[in-house]
């Protein structure tokens, strides 16, 4: 029975139906190329206005790019998503009521590939709901196994190149998820909180020193007081001793450029291991660095006996009733300020100190800031190159390692005297560690997983694998895409970017 009225799902399901069915999106070979390798989107859900957007746009350039009879290829995939996915399958097992220390890394592991191929099916209707003309017989994910292997080849590569390292640094500390997180993971809210007056008594005298703060329970760790050299106030006080009131251990008053005059009281606690700018003044003076939290936020056994095993904020209270009870605390005021938290935990970040592994952005950069200085990338408009080079000129060591299960984990394996030997296998890790050691040696596996903001084929391994040689079987290396990959490395880039109104 027919009707008069417009179905829209009819029509565009009979539509997208004949396009795909007469492959419409497949390149049809031409010496003139263009590609556009789309954004994965993350398996966390469904899409969201933004992609609607993004994918609108992209889907417009290639279509114009296909019309006027380009090689047109429009690459499509998901992306793993690493905390964002993890976190998301750990709430839906709390809902069942379990845990995944329970149940293990692998079967977890399991519950992740369930979710993913249930959204990631989701998501790519939905792109095909949008009309997205890709080409759906070159599909990727992100964890798939040409892709993995990938990912472990560019990791090892850098690694021999002194690119990759690992160390001991402060980083984002997520105490919900128990991993580092990147800067933006992290969500900076204004709040309304209170700043702390504290007295440190000077060693020897009967006089005292005064330091605000916000976070009074980190002065468990303090191993310095800092003022500015050229505060006039604390000249007498500079080299004398103080001890922390309720925790017993002296420490030194020092001169350094971070303490302000203008700020609280002008003289600085300083805590190394639990925040960003103390561990910069920590490093300049060569101060001792004392971790007072576990990896959950709880105080651990470098702090006195009786807040060990406290959670950080309990152990605020018990601190603060302390220095009242002991005329050590001066006042509290109300301030609004800015705290940090984690974007998927929602939980309040702690600058931590832990071992992970690091890409060396700095040395990373000089290519990225020659290309722009030659102009083979230009920007518009192009007063937007002086943001690009504060930021690379500025830029620091990556963090490219999480504390997770779900991901690309880490190509290390550790001998019994931690000796590290990275590798694209076990095979080829046990392979060199017999060379090292004189003979078979049983070889632990790092945890970590690679961080899919700063190392992962989202960027140009993704590109390179998914417009590359060889990787779905044909040698499309010629492709020039819109967001100017070229596989081939010809041609130059243009970056332009719109202004909101």
């Amino acid at each position: 029975m027919s009707s008069d009225k417009y179905i829209h799902s009819d029509v565009e399901n009979r539509i997208y139906s004949y396009w795909e069915k007469n492959g419409l999106f497949k390149p049809k070979e031409n010496s003139k190329k263009f590609s556009i390798v789309i954004p994965p989107p993350n398996v966390t859900g469904s899409l969201h206005m933004g992609h609607a957007l993004n994918n609108s746009i992209q889907d417009l350039l290639v279509r114009y790019h296909r019309m006027n009879n380009f090689e047109t290829l429009w690459q499509p995939g998901t992306d793993h998503a690493g905390i964002a996915t993890q976190a998301l399958v750990e709430k839906k097992l709390t809902l069942e009521k379990k845990d995944k220390n329970e149940i293990g890394r692998d079967k977890f592991i399991e519950k992740v590939w369930e979710w993913k191929d249930q959204y990631g099916d989701i998501i790519i209707n939905q792109l095909k709901k949008l009309g997205c003309s890709c080409d759906w017989s070159r599909n990727a994910f992100t964890m798939d196994e040409n892709l993995s292997k990938s990912v472990i080849k560019v990791f090892v590569d850098l690694y021999k190149k002194g690119l990759i390292y690992k160390d001991k640094k402060l980083v984002n500390w997520d105490t919900v998820l128990k991993t580092a997180i990147s800067d933006l993971e992290v969500d900076q809210r204004e709040v309304n909180s209170k700043i702390y007056y504290i007295r440190y008594p000077i060693d020897g005298t009967e006089e005292f020193i005064t330091i605000a703060t916000t976070r009074p329970e980190t002065m468990l760790g303090d191993t310095a007081i800092a003022v500015n050299p050229k505060d006039e106030r604390f000249k007498s006080f500079v080299g004398k001793t103080v001890t922390i009131p309720i925790v017993g251990r002296k420490i030194k008053i020092i001169e350094d450029d971070y303490a302000d005059p203008e700020q609280g009281t002008g003289a600085l606690k300083i805590t190394p291991a639990h925040d960003f700018n103390d561990y910069d003044v920590g490093q300049r003076n060569n101060l001792e660095i004392i971790n007072i939290f576990t990896e959950a936020g709880k105080i651990n056994d470098n702090a006195p006996k009786e807040y060990v095993g406290l959670d950080r904020f309990e152990a605020r209270k018990r601190i603060l009733k302390e220095l009242k009870d002991k005329e050590f605390f001066v006042k509290e005021e109300n301030i609004k300020n800015k705290v940090p938290y984690g974007d998927r935990s929602n939980s309040i970040i702690e600058p931590y100190l832990t071992e992970q592994w690091f890409a060396d952005a700095g040395k990373l950069s000089v290519k990225a800031k020659e290309v722009v200085n030659s102009k083979k990338t230009n920007f518009f408009p192009e007063n937007w190159s002086k943001t690009y080079f504060q930021w690379m000129d500025n830029i620091e060591a990556w963090c490219i390692s999480r504390q997770l299960w779900w991901g690309h984990q880490i190509p290390a394996w550790y001998g019994p005297d931690n000796k590290c030997f990275v590798a694209t296998s076990e095979t080829e890790a046990k392979n060199n560690a017999k060379k090292f050691y004189g003979k078979e040696t049983t070889l632990t596996r790092d945890l970590d997983v690679l961080d899919t903001y700063r190392f992962n084929v989202t960027g140009r391994e993704w590109s390179r694998n998914n417009v590359g040689l060889g990787t779905f079987g044909k040698d499309t290396s010629g492709y020039t895409g819109a967001s100017g990959i070229n596989n081939a490395q010809r041609g130059s880039l243009t970056i332009t970017l719109l202004k909101q109104q």
